[in-house]
């Protein structure tokens, strides 16, 4: 409960939402599953059809998810100033399993707000664009630093130009798997 109380005003800070009540925390959406059915929220592509790590937004005034097909676009949501804000929470996948980037389907989702990203790694997301790569622990965030590049950051440190910058869509997209 602890947990879910620390991530709630993590929530409260980045969104700004009203303070969370013991009751408001006990009915924060849970994830939901990653199905075929997922169409991303910017692209309107099926989720499951890009590699990378993803997102999901939800909303008050909405029972279910928005998808993004990638966790760039996700971020970018949360900083439009044209987009809802009525944000409840924020899931991103975590990262860290070996097959995490190639397979869509297995997905542990985490709150982006507890997630530790990494940021400017070569590794490039299912679009094809620079990816803030969320993980569930530090160790595991300097484990993929280690491999690829980038700095890690906390939601609230990943800079608007991580997510609303210049997207530069090379041929050297290195996406082989990663191991965590």
């Amino acid at each position: 409960m602890l947990f879910l109380k620390s991530s709630c005003l993590a929530v409260v800070l980045a969104f700004g939402l009203s303070a969370c009540t013991e009751e408001e925390i006990a009915k924060l959406p849970a994830p939901a599953p990653l199905t075929i059915e997922a169409v991303g929220y910017y692209c309107n592509m099926t989720i499951t059809d890009h590699q990378g790590p993803k997102g999901q937004v939800r909303l008050k005034s909405l029972k279910k998810p928005l998808w993004f097909s990638s966790v760039r676009d996700t971020v970018a949501f949360t900083l439009l100033p044209e987009e809802p804000k009525d944000i409840i929470v924020v899931y991103v996948t975590d990262m860290s399993n070996p097959d995490a980037w190639t397979n869509p389907e297995n997905r542990d989702w985490i709150e982006a707000m507890a997630a530790h990203f990494v940021i400017g790694s070569s590794k490039k997301g299912g679009m094809g664009a620079a990816e803030p790569v969320p993980f569930a622990t530090r160790q595991a965030a300097e484990g993929f630093a280690a491999e690829y590049g980038g700095k890690i950051a906390a939601f609230s440190e990943i800079p608007e130009s991580a997510v609303l910058g210049t997207v530069e869509i090379g041929s050297n997209n290195d996406n082989k798997e990663y191991g965590g």
